[in-house]
């Protein structure tokens, strides 16, 4: 599914220049959870950057699903992220002046579906978060846990090969993160291949796989066993 070999990035400071990711080796197979974990500065978010397209490595290989990733303009970048990948922001990321079934079509939109056919595909896709009574509500009208659920359904609308959460649950209480993470772990018993960037132990032990960086370079791999999160709710 997803292959980096030997991957560095570093972004220049004045004169000189800083190393934040240091030779990353790191394969995930199709149907894996994954948690990255790191404190601030571990190179975590970069390496999240990178595989969701929005940044490009300076030396390294990076192949998604078979096809290898570099040298793309903004324009095959931002068709490649919206076939293989979908993204959920600790921030939500949704646009305010849109509803909610609105907000889960946008992917589609730039698929060049029509709209008669987005929407059914959304509202599909909101029904499946439980969230189809709330499908014209605006995003200021729903709780964090409702906007997380919506972020879920408008990464998941294009069916994506991968799902990229970059802390889902940073901005919501306990009780909601454990729903969410519940709903999420559902997703990846149903197939779907999840890379989740984390600071939270209990929510990277309801993964699979914990993955630590400290000074751009993987000091831990390991699989666990996974807490499930329906056990919580």
């Amino acid at each position: 599914m997803l292959t980096i070999n030997k991957l560095h990035k570093s972004y220049p400071i004045g004169d000189s220049s800083l190393h934040v990711l240091k030779g990353i080796d790191l394969s995930v197979k199709e149907g894996e959870m994954v948690a990255i974990m790191g404190s601030s500065g571990s190179g975590k978010s970069t390496l999240l950057n990178i595989i969701g397209m929005l940044d490009e490595a300076d030396e390294g290989e990076y192949i998604l699903d078979g096809v290898p990733i570099k040298n793309l303009t903004e324009k095959k970048a931002a068709i490649y992220r919206n076939k293989f990948l979908g993204f959920i922001f600790q921030s939500f990321n949704l646009i305010n002046y849109k509803n909610a079934v609105e907000n889960v079509a946008l992917p589609l939109y730039y698929q060049g579906m029509k709209r008669a056919e987005r929407l059914e595909l959304a509202m599909f896709h909101l029904e499946k978060v439980g969230l189809t009574n709330w499908a014209k509500h605006l995003p200021n009208e729903l709780s964090g846990g409702q906007k997380q659920r919506v972020a879920i359904a408008r990464a998941l609308a294009a069916n994506p090969k991968l799902l990229l959460a970059d802390e889902p649950t940073g901005a919501l209480d306990t009780t909601t993160s454990y729903e969410i993470m519940a709903f999420i772990q559902q997703l990846n018993d149903e197939g779907k291949t999840i890379l989740m960037v984390t600071h939270e132990e209990d929510i990277a032990n309801m993964c699979k796989r914990i993955v630590r960086l400290k000074d751009g370079v993987i000091i831990e791999d390991v699989f666990v066993e996974q807490v499930r999160a329906e056990h919580y709710v």
